[in-house]
């Protein structure tokens, strides 16, 4: 059984890639610098990778990784959802208690700890069709609930409260809400706006997250880590940041009129009349526009001597992917939207906003006791 002095905080998003998994890291963080000793536990993962030979959220081993944590996967990511899974439940063919399998993670997890970080997984009814939506679990583990949305005024307040509604309907108690990638030069206002609106709602505005590019985007090391493809060529700065990416399956000239600035641009490497008109932006003698970072070549079509030669007097990034370009593309848009441990940079940013940005007190006051 958890300790008296354990307390336990769950987080919950509006949706995928609203920024839950950046607010667990950088509240993580903020909690372990005041002294506490946090654990981490991700109930329910849908997206999960092996560890070891032991299936764990992605998230849950981000957090791992990052903090270093010793604790035993399967309490780290007690329950994943993998493929097929969802009809072997509907069917009866699983009849395991996994909410059982939680709580039981939960109790370990809390042992000798003052606070227990809980992450969930998308909106608050993701898996309420195996009865284990967000509200579901936040409700079997007793603890309260902080939502996650992004960016704006309506769509964010209406997201909350949407979610709030599903949340208290299992007697979970809403302790507030964060609103993500909030651009605070654009629009100043927006925090006294997000908080007027939820309060209508009786919902506390725990604080507001500013855009930051870097950690909407990532870098070129991060793409080439994440691809494992063949690096044909670095480019000029690996740690540059990318502003878009875009899917060059037009002629040349209408691809540079829309890639926009520091583009990753995905090709079919065969295309090389693209490659070569936009490595050319770099090799004229005057500043052009939209000019790109570089080069995800897909098909597994190595493009020509003379070809690869320009790419490399351009000094641009090009690394050669099999599969087609909606497959190549859908990887690299992945890689877009997670954080993952080799990206210092974008780490410290996180901890560094969240610690800057959030009532942190306020956020430890709702955690509640483990039961």
């Amino acid at each position: 059984m958890a300790g008296a002095a354990a307390r336990q905080l769950f987080l919950a998003a509006t949706g995928q890639n609203r920024g839950k998994t950046t607010t667990s890291l950088g509240l993580f963080a903020a909690l372990r610098s005041r002294g506490l000793k946090t654990g981490f536990m991700k109930p329910v993962g849908q997206r999960w990778i092996m560890i070891d030979g032991v299936p764990a959220d992605e998230d849950a081993a981000l957090m791992r990784a990052v903090f270093d944590l010793q604790d035993p996967t399967e309490l780290l990511s007690p329950v994943q959802i993998p493929r097929g899974f969802t009809r072997k439940v509907i069917e009866g063919e699983v009849v395991e208690d996994l909410g059982a399998r939680i709580v039981a993670a939960q109790g370990r997890m809390a042992e000798g700890r003052d606070v227990l970080l809980l992450e969930g997984t998308g909106h608050a009814g993701v898996g309420a069709v195996i009865g284990l939506s967000n509200a579901d679990v936040a409700a079997l583990l007793g603890a309260p609930v902080v939502i996650v949305s992004e960016g704006g005024i309506g769509r964010p307040i209406d997201e909350i409260v949407l979610n709030a509604a599903l949340f208290a309907a299992r007697g979970v108690e809403v302790a507030g809400a964060i609103v993500n990638k909030v651009n605070l030069e654009m629009e100043p206002q927006l925090p006294r706006l997000l908080e007027r609106g939820l309060a209508r709602h009786k919902i506390p505005l725990l604080g507001v997250l500013p855009y930051r590019e870097i950690l909407s985007n990532p870098t070129l090391a991060i793409i080439e880590d994440g691809l494992q493809g063949e690096t044909i060529w670095p480019g000029r700065d690996m740690d540059a940041i990318i502003g878009r990416v875009s899917v060059a399956a037009m002629q040349p000239d209408h691809v540079m009129q829309r890639i926009g600035e520091d583009a990753l641009v995905v090709v079919p490497g065969d295309r090389e009349d693209v490659i070569a008109a936009l490595a050319e932006l770099w090799l004229s003698p005057d500043e052009q526009p939209n000019r790109p970072l570089g080069f995800v070549l897909s098909g597994g079509y190595r493009p020509s001597a003379q070809t690869i030669d320009l790419i490399r007097r351009a000094d641009l990034f090009a690394v050669l992917m099999e599969g087609d370009t909606y497959t190549v593309a859908s990887k690299v848009h992945d890689l877009l939207v997670k954080t993952h441990p080799e990206d210092a940079r974008k780490i410290d940013e996180i901890k560094r906003l969240v610690a800057e940005s959030l009532d942190i007190d306020q956020i430890l006051a709702a955690a509640r006791p483990i039961r």
